[in-house]
């Protein structure tokens, strides 16, 4: 772990940062080096990763506080009982899966360990992605992923022995996989466990082993599974599609598929939380006479009625014009329309000369400001 590099220098926040700085750091380093926008770029993919892991990190209050006071080592899966691995806020009807940020359930560690080797053992987690565009978002969108998965054996039926025979429980540790030593030492006797050596820690032996799985109870293949991406979804955020995971043992569930969302950059529409933030050019004759301007939005053109003398930087907010709330009924955010004033460029000899003409003609009332600063400037200059 001593090449690891701290993860608050890896996301460029201070260590008192608070969770919505982090939060903003991490967006702004995994789209910096997002594999989409660094085709075939190792070092950036290297990157992202290693931002996707800083953040998983410095994103939970608990591994948080293991990592500021013991560094590295209080988050690896090793230390301790390890992490667990958590729910995801916003589950929406219909299907059975929810919603959360990317890395805060990517890179989770596993629960507690097995007492019982016989017992039901939940089946481990699947990760993947898909990469949608931006109106894929916006609108939400369907997709399907193929992910390699563990299933039960159909042959054996997950026991990992061959037809007409079964596991034998374990003489030497009667089933419970442990084996309990005792060793005479100078401060007296010492008992130590340790994992079944007859076994291994299986609890059971399987004499004749199944052909098709090798005797694990686990066979691989390929799972499509279909998944709604809803409306409103955010660059960076996971689906967690329940029980699509690597299956479970002697009768446990399977576990999940998480599938993290990528979105593309949209050529002009920029997002801001559920707000849109769009920058709209407009003419000169269109910012000093006003007039109709079509404005794009993700739900169609709006018509909007410049005013007169409408300056560049000049912004309008158009209520519900934003994207869908994602889980909220009829909600949306809004869209923020900042006017760029285009200025002419290639001009004709002639059109200079109107210009010209027209900006003597100005009276300091048509120049407003602009005017008056220049006065200023050229008095201090004198």
């Amino acid at each position: 772990m001593a090449d690891k590099r701290d993860y608050y220098e890896v996301l460029g926040v201070a260590k008192g940062a608070s969770e919505d700085e982090i939060k903003k750091a991490y967006r702004k380093v995994a789209k910096k080096y997002h594999p989409d926008l660094n085709p075939g770029d190792a070092a950036a993919e290297a990157k992202f990763k290693e931002a996707g892991e800083a953040y998983e990190v410095l994103s939970d209050a608990g591994k948080r506080q293991r990592y500021d006071q013991f560094g590295h080592a209080g988050v690896d899966p090793n230390f301790g009982a390890g992490a667990a691995g958590g729910g995801y806020g916003n589950p929406f009807g219909g299907v059975d899966f929810d919603i959360g940020d990317i890395f805060s359930s990517f890179f989770g560690g596993g629960g507690g360990r097995q007492q019982n080797p016989n017992g039901p053992r939940r089946g481990s987690d699947i990760e993947t992605r898909v990469v949608i565009d931006f109106m894929e978002a916006a609108k939400g969108c369907k997709q399907q992923v193929t992910v390699p998965t563990v299933e039960s054996c159909p042959d054996c039926g997950g026991s990992g022995a061959a037809k007409g025979t079964s596991p034998k429980t374990c003489p030497q540790c009667s089933g419970r996989g442990r084996v309990v030593r005792q060793q005479q030492t100078p401060f007296g006797v010492m008992q130590t466990e340790a994992a079944c050596p007859q076994c291994r820690g299986a609890g059971k032996i399987i004499e004749t082993p199944c052909r098709s799985c090798g005797g694990s109870g686990q066979t691989r293949r390929s799972q499509t599974v279909g998944i709604n991406i809803p409306a409103g979804i955010d660059d960076g955020q996971v689906i967690t599609v329940r029980g699509k995971g690597n299956a479970g043992k002697n009768g446990g569930p399977a576990g999940d598929l998480r599938i993290g969302v990528f979105v593309r950059p949209h050529p002009f529409f920029e997002r801001d939380d559920y707000d849109i933030i769009v920058d709209v050019p407009i003419t000169f004759a269109q910012a000093a006479l006003g007039g109709e301007v079509e404005i794009p939005t993700i739900h169609g053109t709006e018509t909007y009625r410049l005013k007169e003398g409408t300056q560049t930087g000049e912004t309008i907010r158009l209520r519900d014009k934003g994207l869908p709330v994602v889980n909220r009924r009829n909600m949306y955010g809004d869209e923020i329309v900042r006017f760029v004033v285009e200025i002419p460029t290639h001009l004709s000899s002639a059109q200079k000369k109107k210009i010209r003409e027209l900006d003597a003609d100005l009276s300091d009332k048509n120049h407003g400001t602009g005017r008056s600063f220049r006065d200023k400037i050229k008095k201090a200059f004198k």
